[in-house]
């Protein structure tokens, strides 16, 4: 998901406050911005979360990696995904990490699968790179 959007109407909202003489970092001010862009974010993730369960006729939702610790977003996930009589699983908050190990890892078993699969190892930037799945049968048992 794109926030750039949202990230200039912040910031042009923070330029617009200055020129009417207030302070957007008087703590009060910063802390109403700071949970509207939070509540803002959280909509739209669930939002486009739910509309693409529905899409797709799942079965259940889970909601992970570092974004999941939020607890806003966790309400707000329990309450659209009760509504849809979706079962929603959310890991405990010490498991909420970031997608790093995740992404590693199946780099890991994707080149275990197809050594070919990766001639170049250089780096390079791609906003929109599709992770390709791994069958199960490649992937550890999580017990």
């Amino acid at each position: 998901f794109s926030f750039s959007g949202l990230k200039t109407a912040v910031l042009n909202l923070v330029r617009q406050l200055e020129s009417d003489g207030a302070d957007p970092r008087e703590p009060q001010l910063a802390a109403h911005i700071a949970a509207s862009f939070q509540a803002a974010v959280a909509d739209v993730l669930i939002a486009k979360t739910a509309a693409a369960a529905a899409a797709f006729h799942v079965a259940q939702v889970c909601i992970c990696g570092g974004v999941s610790a939020n607890r806003s977003l966790r309400e707000l996930a329990q309450q659209r995904f009760t509504q849809m009589q979706l079962p929603l699983y959310i890991p405990p908050l010490a498991l909420c990490t970031d997608n790093a190990a995740m992404i590693g890892a199946a780099a890991f078993y994707r080149l275990r699968h197809d050594p070919q699969a990766v001639h170049d190892l250089s780096v390079d930037v791609f906003a929109n790179l599709p992770l390709t799945s791994v069958s199960l049968d490649e992937s550890p048992e999580f017990t």
